[in-house]
């Protein structure tokens, strides 16, 4: 079995790769993770969730340096925080959003970065919020598989917020079978000038122009100076497929997406058999030639 000794970094997806199904980290990944680190090669959490989302699995696995979140919206390298890379969405396309929610009946969530709204308002202003006019069902679900609980508020009013540097990105929760609907209806109104990536079957995200896992991929290892062809990325659904592209190799996990495994270089065990971990033992990790 052919071996990839160059491999200098590795880039992966969270929910649906390298997380169990239960969204934790099994031990054999963590170990294959760690045998990485050891080895040289830099790990990089590419990843729709937000900092806080993350921080627990990163300072578990021991990585450091940049790492990718809100779908390449923000670049950071941690655990300090620093920012290398921030691309924000201006407020039109998310108060759009707003009225298709509202008119269809469907839940949009939104995050602002911190320092965005005013101290007290919707909570501590030095966190990012993520802010819905309304809880139910779908804030309940993102809190099971993210951690992360939504707070209900005005979200005209937050939108409207004087010198609001813009939004990190609004998502939908809803069923797949609305995602073309709502896609068609964005573009028609803002063209190519937002993204639109479905990051689950449920989730269609909308970002600035040009953000993408990609292209955050892209700025981490240049700060990293790591030549892209030495460069292996894991993920399961559409948001991922920028990132297959940004690197010299890619694999996608028995339970992903049909687009991401018709893309990928390599097609892996699910994860829930820790797929990634299997690879990485198997053709990152195995004994050199010689």
């Amino acid at each position: 079995m052919e071996k990839h000794t160059n491999i200098k970094a590795l880039a992966s997806d969270m929910d649906g790769t390298l997380l169990m199904p239960d969204k934790t980290l099994g031990d054999r990944t963590l170990k294959a993770l760690g045998a990485c680190m050891e080895k040289g090669i830099k790990v990089i959490l590419s990843t729709g969730r937000g900092v806080e989302s993350v921080e627990p699995y990163r300072r578990t696995i021991g990585t450091s340096g940049p790492q990718i979140y809100y779908n390449g919206a923000e670049v950071l390298d941690m655990p300090g925080g620093t920012t290398i890379h921030a691309e924000l969405l201006g407020a039109a396309p998310v108060l759009f959003c707003l009225e298709l929610a509202r008119k269809k009946g469907l839940y949009l969530q939104v995050y602002f970065p911190a320092g965005a709204l005013p101290a007290g308002t919707f909570g501590a202003s030095d966190k990012e919020i993520l802010l819905t006019e309304k809880l139910g069902p779908e804030s309940e679900y993102y809190l099971k598989n993210s951690g992360l609980q939504a707070r209900a508020g005005d979200l005209e009013a937050a939108l409207s917020t004087p010198g609001l540097p813009g939004i990190i990105k609004c998502m939908f929760i809803t069923k797949e079978e609305y995602h073309e609907e709502l896609k068609n209806s964005i573009r028609e109104r803002f063209g190519d000038s937002v993204t639109l990536v479905r990051s689950s079957p449920i989730y269609l995200e909308i970002l600035a122009k040009g953000v993408s896992k990609g292209a955050g991929l892209a700025r981490a290892l240049k700060y990293l100076d790591i030549d892209p062809k030495d460069t292996i990325v894991f993920g399961d659904e559409e948001n991922d497929l920028s990132m297959f592209a940004a690197a010299g190799y890619s694999a996608a996990p028995a339970n992903a997406a049909k687009a991401a495994l018709e893309k990928a270089t390599f097609r892996i065990g699910s994860n829930a058999g820790e797929g990634v971990a299997a690879f990485l033992e198997e053709r990152v990790l195995g004994r050199e030639p010689g």
